[in-house]
């Protein structure tokens, strides 16, 4: 299993190291259903320009399909001004969820119920969590126990505005 495999299942790692190599143009050029491909490589090569860890997606929330339409110095100023615009909402954002993690790791020590240090492990790793992911260190009546709890202190948030079938995360 290679680091692709789950970004882009079904592709050849060595098809996409040579996209990489030749950049979002010649992703683009293999036609219109390749735009998603092209974009996540976008940020990949940024991510890995940049000496990043993860994948964080600039160009793939900021690139219009016009944007994708252009080729050579036009598309090269439209990535440059995507990632321009779409640096400041990213910072936010990531501030945001540190102090959010930072919030639910203080509480944690509050947390009694058994299993609760994993299940703080799991929201700090996961976008969205079920009570019901819960279920592995905890009985699923204390999951949805300690998902209420957590909310009560301000340390994740359900996410779904539903009544059932909810969703918590940070």
């Amino acid at each position: 299993m290679t680091q692709w495999d789950r970004v882009l299942p079904g592709l050849d790692a060595k098809q996409i190291e040579s996209w990489l190599a030749a950049g979002q143009e010649a992703v683009l050029a293999e036609g219109s259903r390749a735009e998603t491909t092209a974009l996540i490589l976008a940020d990949a090569t940024l991510a890995r320009a940049l000496g990043w860890t993860h994948l964080t997606p600039l160009l793939a929330t900021g690139l219009t399909p016009r944007d994708l339409r252009a080729r050579c110095v036009d598309l090269q100023q439209a990535c440059h001004r995507t990632v321009v615009t779409a640096a400041g909402p990213a910072s936010r954002l990531a501030a945001d969820l540190a102090r959010r993690a930072a919030r639910l790791r203080a509480v944690a020590p509050k947390l009694r119920a058994r299993g609760a240090g994993e299940a703080v492990a799991l929201f700090l790793n996961r976008d969205a969590l079920a009570p019901s992911a819960l279920t592995e260190v905890m009985s699923d009546r204390a999951a949805r126990r300690l998902c209420d709890r957590l909310v009560e202190l301000g340390a994740v948030r359900e996410l779904t505005g539903r009544p059932s079938f909810r969703l918590y995360g940070l």
